[in-house]
């Protein structure tokens, strides 16, 4: 018996370092996604040691593991999500989304030592083909919103990639700031559901400030994006992810601005296969 647990990459619109404060965020998942296979084996573990490791603490039978990725580590893609995600689907393929997306997180806070919220694990989990997943990190609801084909989200990596179980990102800033913060980034994200392309490229800028005011950017990728956000055909671009580093999501008017930046459009969720 094997099981096969397929992924997506996470794409965040809007609400970035909300959820840990029961905020909120608008995201889709990308078509890139991780493999996890696992194969049973009589007795014992076979695979890289931090995903043996991860297995064991899901409490994973004998296998054999096989990981394949398209998405990029340390670039705000949450690749290490991901793979967490697809060691929960293998080791229960009848476990509910949201419980799996807490065992995904418990597993990550205690192996990988990320101290992450429930953003990419649900973003991955409730995705759905042509719509974005509104997220209430204040009690876990969500709801599905149609994305416009006007919409078109490009990536520009910044080439600064970092690991974030090396960085205490909630505590690099003082409390009154984050709750501005979380309160502005909030507004942002019940704004953007509706917004025009022109209307949510300006609070894509608005957040990437913001972010940068609690401290989870950097100069370089600053200098970045104020460059991507002055680009003629450029609605909008901020920092995707934890911070210090990796993706910068751009919003453009058509698939011919930023030709050389590879386009995200929503994809479908996470899921697992079992083969007898």
């Amino acid at each position: 018996m094997h099981r096969i647990a397929s992924i997506p990459a996470r794409i965040n619109i809007i609400g970035e370092h909300t959820d840990y404060a029961g905020g909120l965020s608008f995201a889709f998942a990308a078509p890139q996604r991780l493999t996890l296979k696992a194969t049973a084996i009589p007795e014992g573990f076979e695979g890289e040691s931090t995903i043996v490791s991860l297995w064991k603490e899901a409490k994973g039978w004998p296998a054999q593991l096989t990981v394949t990725s398209e998405i990029p580590i340390g670039a705000g893609m949450s690749s290490s999500a991901a793979l967490c995600l697809a060691i929960v689907l293998c080791v229960d393929k009848d476990i509910e989304p949201l419980q799996a997306c807490r065992e995904a997180q418990r597993i990550e806070h205690a192996i990988l030592k990320t101290e992450c919220g429930l953003l990419d694990q649900m973003a991955m989990m409730f995705s759905k083909p042509n719509h974005g997943t509104f997220i209430d990190f204040s009690t876990n609801a969500t709801i599905q919103h149609h994305i416009p084909d006007s919409h078109v989200f490009k990536l520009i990596d910044s080439g600064i990639h970092r690991t974030l179980g090396d960085i205490d990102y909630q505590k690099s800033v003082d409390q009154q700031t984050k709750n501005r913060h979380v309160k502005e980034e909030n507004q942002r994200v019940k704004d953007a559901i509706k917004a025009s392309p022109e209307q949510l490229g300006l609070l894509l800028n608005a957040s990437h400030e913001s972010l940068r005011t609690i401290g989870v950017s950097l100069e370089e990728i600053d200098q970045q994006v104020m460059t991507l956000q002055n680009t003629p055909g450029v609605w909008g671009a901020r920092m995707m992810g934890g911070g210090f580093g990796g993706m910068i999501l751009v919003l453009v008017e058509d698939e011919e601005i930023l030709p050389r930046a590879l386009r995200v459009h929503p994809s479908k969720a996470g899921f697992v296969q079992e083969f007898l």
